[in-house]
Parts: structure tokens; C-alpha cells; sequence
């Protein structure tokens, strides 16, 4: 019977919601977890394995992979001698490898992605559960639910391949103040383009003096009294910048009557904020991939939203960005399915001072 191997970085993504930019290194996981951070990786890893029955599984030990499956009720082989490290999650995938299984499903970031393909290449297919915070590779599904769905096809016969780029920031250029994805290597994963996202792509030079104009546009619109949430990226930097703050360029920040009253927060401070004060949410667009939310702004969590409200969330993005999203839609992943639902229809993108299009939000 065809195999499935299952791998989890037990850590990845728990910064998110603390305002961190990822959990590298034992000084950024010490620091998250001072923070209050906990882990979510396991929990998103099992909604993708419980999309799946009647699968035989090899799963890394523990945390990594056979507590994950025994939450979705899947029985699973277990690799022994594993450390739930980047060492023992290249060490598990040249095992599955060597198993011959199917498909190497894991849960992390980018940085897992990189050590999994890292140890099998284009030999056989990968697929990635999203459980980081950023996750601009093109291996990942939008989902975990879409993740799940995508292994029952391939393990089913069902899923044509194709390569997909492993990306990861570029450190250097993030310190310049320039988002730059970096190019590792590729990978084989199934092929469909509704169900996976691609890679993050830069914005296109066109947009950029109808965004500039648009920025001073809703900074000029902002309200007294009225706490602005403003998302991460270059085109919320424009924003910030048009208040008259530099702000944080892969961070959330907060501002109010026209000056900068919280930067780079986390899930707790914009809980308490939002308590005080209504809100209104700015968003921009992942290029190439249509996130909103889900990505990179995990701060922005179903609970901050529910303070927010839908009827108070703008989406800011280039005109030629959106025309490059294929599919045309943008996509939600905050980790809470109702949520995702209510975020789901259509929203009215603004794309220059006077101009706005409608745009289809999927979970």
C-alpha cells in the first residue's frame, strides 16, 4: 500500500500572534514563549490529517508527527530516533525517502520546507501544511483543510505534479527595508492551483504612484478617536509613511489621531487596544498569493477580528497585482473555520484614490 509521511515542526508559527517574524533559533523560541506564545503547528497539522482515512502512514515520533495523527485518528508506523529539531526533520524525510513513501506532508514554514526539500528534491512529491508565520514558497496549500484534501488525492491516484520554488526572506535585504524573497530551491507538489498558493511575488512598479496617492488619500480620510490597525508589507508602509511614521515594515502597528500609538503588537495589545477605542483594520494583499490574512499577520486573529468587525476591514493593493493572482480571489486563514466563513464573499479592493474593485475572499 502506497505510504504517506507526516512531519511537524512542532514550533513553527508560534510567534505569530506574539508579533514575532518566526520561531529561528532558541533566543526567538525562548522569547515567544515568554511572551505567552503556544504552539499551533500540532493543532493545524491534525485539521489536514483529518481529511484523510483508510491512509497507511509513517509519521516522525511524538510532537513531530505520531501525536498529530493520533488526534485525526489515524493510525501510523512511527520513525524512531528522530530529535524534533531541523536535524532530525532532515533525518525524517531522507527516511520516508528511503521508505518510498508517496508523499512527505509537513507542517511548518518555510524553513521546514527548505530542510524537507533540502533532502529529497524533485525525487518525490512534498506538500505543505501552513502552520509559519510568513510562508512565501510556493509548496503549501492555502489551508490546512486544503492540504488535507490535496494528500487524499494524491494518495487516491488522483494529483498530476509539477516543481514549485522554495523561498524564504532574504535577512540582508529585510534589514534595508526591502521584502525579498529568496529563491532556495525547488520542489515537486501536486499540482492545482485552487487549493495551493503560489510564491510570493514583489509589487509591480506601475502601482506605485497610484498607491502612493491612494496612501495619502486614507490618511488624509483617518478619524479622530479612531484606532487605524495597519498590516504589515510595503504597501502598508506607504501608508504609515503618509501618517507622517515609518512603522514596521514585516510588523503590525497601531495609530491614532494621526501618530504611531503602538508598533509591531501582538494578538494581546491589539485585544486591549480594540477594548478602548473602535477600530478600523487596513490590509494589504500577499503578491502572488492573495493572502489577507493568514500570513504573516497572524497578530490579526479571529478574536482581534471579531472587535474589528468585517464592515471595517479596507484592503489596499495595485491593480496590476491583483490581475496577476490566478485564481482571482483573495484567501483567509486566520485558524478559526467560522471566522474564515464570515470573512468569505466579496470585497471591494481600493486600488488608486478613486478607483476600487470587487474581489472574491475564499477560506
Amino acid at each position: 500500500m502506497r505510504r504517506l509521511g507526516v512531519i511537524v515542526n512542532p514550533i513553527a508559527g508560534m510567534g505569530g500572534r506574539v508579533g514575532l517574524k518566526g520561531t529561528d533559533g532558541p533566543e526567538v523560541l525562548a522569547r515567544a514563549r515568554a511572551l505567552g506564545a503556544e504552539p499551533v503547528s500540532g493543532l493545524r497539522a491534525a485539521r489536514a490529517l483529518a481529511e484523510l482515512r483508510g491512509v497507511a502512514v509513517l509519521a516522525a515520533p511524538g510532537a513531530m508527527g505520531a501525536e498529530p495523527c493520533a488526534a485525526a485518528g489515524l493510525a501510523c508506523a512511527v520513525l524512531d530516533g528522530v530529535t524534533p529539531d531541523a536535524q532530525g526533520t532532515r533525518e525524517a524525510a531522507r527516511a520516508m525517502e528511503a521508505a518510498g513513501v508517496a508523499l512527505i506532508l509537513f507542517a511548518g514554514g518555510d524553513g521546514t520546507a527548505r530542510d524537507v526539500a533540502g533532502v529529497v528534491g524533485t525525487r518525490i512529491p512534498v506538500l505543505g501544511i501552513p502552520t509559519g508565520v510568513k510562508m512565501q514558497s510556493a509548496v503549501f496549500a492555502t489551508s490546512p483543510a486544503a492540504a488535507g484534501r490535496l494528500a487524499a488525492r494524491v494518495m487516491a491516484g488522483e494529483a498530476r505534479f509539477r516543481e514549485a520554488e522554495v523561498m524564504d526572506l532574504d535577512e540582508e535585504a529585510l534589514r534595508a527595508g526591502r521584502v525579498s524573497p529568496r529563491l532556495h530551491g525547488v520542489a515537486l507538489v501536486p499540482e492545482e492551483r485552487a487549493l495551493m498558493q503560489a510564491g510570493k511575488a514583489g509589487a509591480a512598479v506601475p502601482d506605485e504612484a497610484a498607491l502612493d496617492a491612494l496612501a495619502r488619500r486614507i490618511a488624509g480620510e483617518m478619524q479622530r478617536g479612531r484606532l487605524y490597525v495597519l498590516g504589515c508589507g510595503t504597501t502598508m508602509r506607504r501608508i504609515k509613511r503618509a501618517i507622517g511614521f515609518e512603522g514596521t515594515l514585516m510588523g503590525v502597528d497601531v495609530a491614532l489621531d494621526g501618530r504611531l500609538l503602538a508598533a509591531d503588537v501582538s494578538e494581546a495589545q491589539l485585544l486591549r487596544l480594540t477594548e478602548q477605542a473602535p477600530a478600523t483594520a487596513i490590509l494589504g494583499v500577499t503578491g502572488g498569493q492573495g493572502f489577507l490574512l493568514g500570513r504573516g499577520n497572524q497578530q490579526l486573529s479571529a478574536a482581534v477580528l471579531r472587535r474589528i468587525g468585517r464592515e471595517n476591514l479596507v484592503v489596499v493593493a495595485g491593480a496590476m497585482k491583483l490581475a496577476a493572482l490566478d485564481p482571482a480571489c483573495l484567501h483567509v486563514d486566520t485558524g478559526d473555520a467560522t471566522m474564515d466563513a464570515e470573512l468569505s464573499g466579496y470585497i471591494a479592493v481600493r486600488t488608486a484614490p478613486d478607483r476600487s474593485a470587487m474581489i472574491k475572499v475564499a477560506a
